[in-house]
């Protein structure tokens, strides 16, 4: 890539190299601008970030684009708990090229920047501080606790909102939205009080994700999966009830992972398509678990490795059997006395889609506590469980990861401790399993395993009271279908960018089960209902709810209160003083006090964000497609997040309006180091957005985002960013050279009846761009602007354009009709290129263009991408030029040679012979100035012989080029070598252009 500065320009060779004489650099027409060549970004961009608040950027804007249609960038809250990352900045500034991009498209697109403030790891943050004072949080009011939350919360906000600011992020930062506000966290509650009312709101009994260390449940956006070492065994069922009585000695031998949850264990399931027998131990060595004589039933494709993991010397398979003539077994436990008959139930065999014989026995161990797969089994077969003696599913671990005290020999065991590591509940286990004679064999599995993405702790599936949302319950309010259904459609209806994102989303809503949206903490919205219950414990009845009276009433007078003093009016006092006089008796009923999931909070911003005029009157009244509008809301986050925000703001939105929250989604990757690795702190390879704004600044960040292939991960580091740090000098040194040049452009000269064809060339380039970058913005393709971009002001300007016409441009006279047409081009460039890039390199476009438009109300970010005469496009002339810039390198090629043998320095110092073998394209070149494109003081075409010496490149056939010195002396001012220096008596050391132009300067200078 070549630089706006030609070798052969005048104004940059060595004094003692112009001949003797009158100083003529001072007649020339030389760029003048106190556009820096190096930036200085880090000193620079602050500057202008503080004009912007001065000035007001942000309502200007609002201002300038008022009544026209609105593209909204509806941010996904970032979690205020700590300084951002790299990771952070591409998002952000994802988002700011969305917005400023739009903006510049001809939408009013607004951003209002967000945070969420509730949630686990604020609440994890507090814990920590007072475990360092000896405090117990049990011990302090909620209330304060609380309240020591939202200061951590806004702490961090502050901190944040000012690192998201440096980098060059335009939105409303003086009115965020964030999830902890008054109105936001009445709006929060309102809409789960939209669920409870329609009846998708319910209380359930059913295995979740439990985390041990933060004791609570968690969704499957915060599960993260890790390898972990898991204890395997093999366990003995002993067949009970059974058609075929030569099983009665026999075993239904089960392999498991969990160890822990043999106690829980209720029932056992096999596959209806996979071959199964009966197996007998013939040889087996003394004291082995496994014994002479043992009948066990198994896969047939698994009994092998069942027997050597076994230990077994020899075995026999007896016959073929069908599970289904074996009704029931009896768990391991059965019959022990010290049990008091605990373990007396019977263990169904049941049929199950689920099991394979892919490893293990062919026989799943079912848990309905501790597996969703278990979980189902048990709903699907309850009456089945009922009469084997099992009524409900059983709860067998508390919120510490410990057995309750009712069940046998194991109290007090923990699957997980407070740290995260394994406890003791698996040793006393298979220590039991094996004083019984019930386990068979036993090992450790490598194998990839569900923790905490805060905690990083390993997670166990634990039945739980948790309050849920349906998701296959059809629903009056959404045309009685599913909000499964509802999702799946809204999905179908929005742009996904990448199209792939939408797959993705689709086959997790298809499968996803209930959402669990409660969490057992006290920092957050809590969830806003009252309960009373039956008999058996269930929920009778629910307010507000389907039924309830005065569910709106109740509704109003919650969220009233939440918009006065926030959700902490739910913890300070009785709730129940909302039912007066709504219920005759308000203590019948019970209030919740389970907070929501972080997921619930998120994915309710868009009512508040979208819908609340007095909040957010920038972005309210937006009126979308699916309402017949023109507005388009767009959610822009990280491939994560269709699990995550993308994923509960659609649930959220189509179960309380019965469509998506948003028109197009667009997602990106992650970050990584320069090797393709995962940044950390103890690697060494994290690069800090702080540190390259310090070093570097933003404009570099900005235009790697811009630069990358988004849709995949993005690499980062060290010699990455020198690369963009070369790339952004090159851009910038054109960018100066314009502003140079532009210095003695005359706005009221007319433009030439009849341009030259080269100036007509960049105007066709200019007409193409147009199209072509619009296009690009429009497709949210940034690096598609980037390549255009750099191809075009790198090698059509600095290299071709730039180089040919600075003869002109600094050497003609003023009134030259080259020169000023020239000029009048290269304003239309640099009001074009300044803005194309103006979405990208925010800080030093506004410093360039207030270079050229020091109005003192001037900003590149208040304009709109410049419009561009269709006229303007002639691809027959840029055919005609691409043949002549084709010859044009075989001559620089031969030039080179003659620079690099020291023959020439300068290539006006030469003026070569071009032979050319196709009449057609000498034709072409027969009406060009090539000395002047080719920039020698002359240039000869010729159709003659071909010499053996002559130049030539193997692409541009019939072109070949023999280099020769220019003839005659060289001009004092422009430096070229010429015949007719002289000729002019008032001037004898320039050519005759150079004497006219100094006469006309002399004449305007009279003073000199």
């Amino acid at each position: 890539m070549t630089d706006a500065v030609s070798t052969s320009d005048p104004s940059m060779a060595d004094a003692d190299a112009a001949p003797a004489g009158r100083d003529y650099s001072k007649t020339l027409f030389l760029p003048q601008t106190d556009f820096p060549m190096r930036a200085g970004l880090p000193q620079m961009e602050p500057r202008l970030l503080r004009r912007w608040e001065e000035k007001n950027l942000y309502r200007r804007l609002r201002e300038s684009s008022a009544g026209k249609p609105k593209f909204v960038l509806h941010d996904g809250p970032p979690y205020a708990n700590g300084n951002i990352h790299i990771g952070h900045a591409l998002n952000k500034i994802l988002k700011d090229l969305v917005t400023r991009s739009q903006q510049m498209l001809g939408y009013d697109s607004n951003y209002v920047p967000g945070w969420d403030c509730h949630g686990l790891p604020i609440e994890w943050k507090i814990e920590e501080e007072y475990r360092k004072k000896g405090k117990n949080k049990d011990e302090v009011p909620v209330v304060e606790f609380r309240q020591e939350c939202r200061a951590f919360a806004a702490h961090w906000l502050d901190v944040q909102r000012e690192e998201f600011k440096r980098l060059g992020i335009t939105g409303d930062w003086e009115h965020p939205y964030q999830t902890m506000a008054f109105p936001a966290e009445a709006h929060i509650a309102a809409e789960l009080m939209k669920f409870a009312a329609t009846g998708q709101l319910y209380r359930g009994s059913k295995p979740v994700m439990w985390s041990v260390v933060e004791r609570t449940a968690l969704a499957e956006a915060e599960v993260e999966y890790h390898d972990h070492q898991s204890t395997t065994i093999f366990v003995k069922f002993k067949v009970e009830d059974t058609s075929d009585v030569s099983l009665s000695d026999a075993s239904v031998l089960i392999w498991t992972t969990t160890p822990w949850t043999i106690p829980a264990n209720r029932a056992i399931v096999y596959s209806k398509t996979v071959p199964y027998g009966l197996y007998k131990v013939t040889a087996a060595p003394e004291g082995n678990w496994a014994k002479v004589g043992d009948l066990y039933v198994i896969a047939d494709k698994l009994a092998e490795a069942v027997m050597k993991a076994a230990k077994v010397d020899g075995y026999d398979r007896v016959r073929e059997l069908d599970p289904a003539f074996i009704q029931t077994c009896s768990h391991p436990f059965a019959g022990l006395p010290e049990a008091k008959g605990y373990f007396d139930f019977k263990v169904p065999m049941l049929p199950a889609d689920y099991v394979t014989d892919d490893a293990g026995t062919g026989f799943v161990h079912t848990a309905p506590g501790h597996g969703a797969d278990d979980y189902l089994t048990f709903i699907s077969n309850r009456q089945v469980f009922a009469e084997a003696g099992t009524d409900e599913v059983p709860h067998t671990i508390g919120p510490d990861g410990a057995y309750y005290p009712a069940v046998p020999f194991f109290a007090g065991a923990r699957v997980i401790d407070d740290k995260g590591k394994d406890g003791d509940a698996n040793k006393r286990v298979i220590e039991k399993l094996t004083e019984v004679g019930a386990i068979v064999a036993r090992g450790r599995l490598q194998h990839s395993y569900p923790h905490s993405w805060r905690s990083k702790a390993p997670l166990i599936f634990r039945n739980t009271p948790q309050w849920f949302i349906a998701m296959d319950k059809p629903v009056h309010a959404l045309g009685d279908r599913t909000l499964r259904e509802t999702a799946l459609t809204a999905i179908s209806h929005t742009r996904w960018v990448p199209a792939a994102g939408e797959n993705r989303i689709n086959g997790m809503i298809e499968n996803r089960p209930d959402w669990v949206i409660s969490r057992q903490r006290a920092w957050g919205v809590p969830i806003t209902v009252f309960i009373r219950e039956d008999d058996s414990g269930a929920v009778a009845e629910l307010a507000p709810g389907p039924g309830f009276a005065g569910s709106d009433e109740l509704a109003d007078r919650i969220r009233s209160a939440f918009a006065e003093r926030g959700a902490d009016a739910w913890f300070s006092g009785d709730p129940r003083r909302f039912l007066e006089g709504l219920v005759s008796d308000p203590s019948a009923w019970t209030p919740v006090y389970d907070v929501l999931d972080v997921w619930f909070d998120s994915g309710s911003t868009h009512a508040f964000t979208l819908e609340d005029p007095e909040q957010f009157p920038g972005l309210a009244g937006v009126r979308r497609g699916v309402d017949g509008g023109r507005d388009t809301v767009m959610y822009l986050e990280g491939s994560d997040q269709h699990r995550g925000w993308f994923h509960s703001s659609l649930l959220e939105s189509c179960g309380t309006r019965g469509r998506a929250p948003y028109d197009v989604v667009l997602t990106h990757g992650f970050v990584l180091d320069e090797k393709g690795e995962k940044m950390s702190k103890s690697k060494g390879n994290v690069t800090a957005p702080q540190d390259v704004i310090k070093e570097a600044g933003a404009d570099i960040l900005r235009l790697w985002v811009a630069a990358a292939d988004y849709s995949d991960d993005l690499r980062i580091g060290k010699e990455i960013l020198k690369t963009f740090v070369e790339t952004y000098r090159k851009l910038r040194n054109t960018v100066r050279w314009m502003l140079g040049t532009l210095a003695h452009f005359d706005p009221g000269a007319p433009f030439p009846a009849q341009a030259p064809e080269l100036e007509r060339l960049i105007l066709h380039r200019l007409a193409e761009l147009d199209e072509a970058i619009r296009e690009a913005y429009a497709e949210f393709d940034y690096k598609k602007v980037i390549a255009l971009l750099s191809a075009f002001m790198t090698s059509d300007l600095s290299a071709f354009y730039f180089d040919v016409r600075k003869d002109a441009l600094y050497c003609d006279p003023a009134s030259s009709p080259t020169r000023i047409a020239a000029l009048a081009v290269i304003d239309a460039v640099f009001r074009r290129v300044t803005a194309w890039l103006a979405p990208i390199l925010v800080f030093t476009t506004e410093e360039a263009w207030l270079a050229r438009h020091p109005d003192a109300n001037a900003s590149i970010h208040l304009e709109t991408f410049p419009s561009t005469p269709a006229a303007w496009r002639d691809d027959a002339l840029a055919e005609k030029w691409a043949r002549i810039r084709r010859v044009r390198r075989v001559v620089t090629g031969a030039l080179e040679i003659e620079r690099a043998q020291k023959r020439i320095g300068s290539s006006l110092e030469a003026a070569p012979v071009l032979h050319v073998a196709d009449d057609d394209l000498r034709s072409v070149l027969a009406g060009v100035d090539l000395a002047e494109i080719c920039i020698t003081s002359g240039l000869e075409l010729t159709d003659g012989d071909d010499p053996e010496n002559a130049f030539r490149l193997e692409d541009v056939p019939g072109v070949a080029v023999v280099s020769r010195r220019a003839p005659g002396r060289k001009c004092a001012r422009s430096w070229k070598f010429s015949t007719e220096v002289g000729v002019d008596p008032d001037y004898p050391d320039v050519t005759p252009r150079d004497a006219a132009a100094l006469r006309e300067w002399d004449a305007a200078h009279p003073s000199g």
